[in-house]
């Protein structure tokens, strides 16, 4: 995969950039993980410091701490890179799309894979946290500010803290890149609204058999 194939997957999945050139120019999430490849391929060599050194300044430059030992796939989006930190034996596949203050980082401080594995066509919305050495199953889609700290299976949307599925998704390759952040289930609102309805429906009765007792 070239740098270019990096640059056509930001014009297709991010609307601002006009251009080829706009895109290349001032997309810091490309930036990102252009740095990263560059960084990922002398660290597979041995050349650590350097490697490091260029995290460093990408981190410095885009906002992304992204650890030149994690793995990228092609297609790799990151949409605004700030906050988005990613950890050394991270695995992300190919066409995942990684939104702004994602982590994906560790639980352990061992010298072993502890940090997750993205399989193919995932979306982890903006500030979400993976955590630990567990798999994202393909078409996942990872909601806004979760929290997941378990495996995830296939074909899935996962919201809230901790992360709970919410709702199955068909494996379809256009199945998550129109889903809308804002426009996923919300699992603590439908409980509070399930409680509400059970406290009026509670209090309907009450007053039904207050009314019957003063017959």
């Amino acid at each position: 995969m070239s740098w270019k194939d990096d640059v056509r997957t930001v014009l297709e999945r991010d609307p601002a950039p006009k251009s080829f050139s706009e895109a290349l120019m001032f997309s810091q999430g490309l930036h990102a993980v252009l740095l990263h490849r560059i960084s990922h391929r002398l660290y597979l060599k041995g050349e650590y410091k350097m490697a490091r050194l260029i995290n460093y300044w990408a981190r410095v430059l885009t906002g992304a701490d992204i650890h030149p030992g994690a793995t990228m796939g092609k297609g790799v989006f990151i949409d605004h890179a700030t906050g988005v930190v990613i950890g050394e034996t991270a695995i992300i596949g190919n066409d995942v799309s990684i939104f702004q203050g994602v982590t994906l980082g560790g639980v352990s401080q061992a010298k072993e894979k502890r940090h997750p594995t993205i399989k193919d066509n995932v979306i982890i919305g903006a500030h979400a946290t993976v955590l630990g050495d567990i798999i994202i199953g393909e078409n996942v889609k990872i909601g806004a500010g979760s929290v997941v700290v378990k495996d995830v299976p296939p074909n899935v949307t996962v919201v809230g803290i901790p992360g709970k599925v919410v709702q199955r998704k068909s494996c379809e390759r256009d199945r998550l890149q129109k889903v809308r952040q804002e426009s996923l289930p919300d699992p603590l609102m439908e409980t509070l609204t399930d409680l509400c309805a059970a406290i009026d429906s509670l209090e309907k009765r009450i007053d039904s058999l207050e009314e019957k007792l003063k017959e």
